[in-house]
């Protein structure tokens, strides 16, 4: 009687751990909305290029957005970012800056020859205007992840080898001092640049904005698991 009665209780107690294990996972997978997750890729032509790749990958579980048009450099992002974000609850909001703030341009702001022209944005600003950019995103109530800049090859016009590595080294660390989760598409990039990226081109082929969305949709179910 004594060892039936234990192994009744021992089977109520495994019961009550799983209604309450399960019930726990449930409210993990629960948007904000109640619906699927909403998800907003903020970002410039390569985002583009990923986008719609990324939202086909995270249906049905995530209905994913990108902003209005190019984001391009960080003083745009901070001017637009409340028209971007809307009225939305947003889940998961996957950002970068990057290409734009590094590349050069002439007074009127045309893209040049790095000898005839200054950055956009140089280093120093494009810190502390990235710096505003995370301390108003974490305030939308959403998860965040920072991608960083792609590569720039040799031969792409208006930009120099090397500065996307120097202006990530900068976001990073605004990362880290705002504890955002970082989706190192640089690193991934890099090691097959020559297979994915067009030539003298900041811009991927179809097939390596495939691979990009693919690192980029991994990065945004991790958020959503921890959600």
């Amino acid at each position: 009687m004594r060892s039936s009665a234990l192994r009744s209780v021992i089977v109520l107690i495994a019961l009550a751990v799983c209604v309450f294990g399960c019930a726990a996972d449930r409210k993990a997978a629960t948007s904000r909305s109640g619906g699927p997750f909403q998800v907003l890729i903020i970002g410039d032509s390569i985002s583009i290029g990923y986008f719609q790749p990324t939202k086909a990958l995270l249906e049905p579980t995530a209905q994913v957005y990108h902003n209005a048009g190019n984001a391009q450099h960080t003083a745009h992002g901070l001017a637009q970012l409340d028209a971007w974000l809307g009225e939305t609850k947003w889940d998961v909001i996957h950002f970068n800056h990057g290409l734009h703030d590094l590349k050069y341009v002439d007074e009127n702001g045309k893209r040049v020859p790095p000898a005839q022209g200054h950055q956009q944005i140089p280093l120093g600003d494009y810190a502390r205007n990235l710096d505003e950019l995370a301390k108003r995103l974490k305030k939308s109530g959403a998860h965040l992840i920072f991608a960083t800049t792609t590569p720039v090859p040799q031969g792409a016009h208006g930009r120099v080898p090397g500065d996307a590595k120097r202006y990530n080294d900068a976001a990073l660390a605004i990362m880290r001092k705002h504890r955002i989760p970082v989706n190192d598409l640089y690193a991934f990039a890099l090691p097959r640049l020559d297979s994915i990226q067009r030539p003298r081109d900041v811009h991927f082929t179809k097939e390596g904005s495939q691979l990009l969305a693919e690192q980029v949709a991994e990065s945004i179910r991790a958020a959503i698991a921890g959600n």
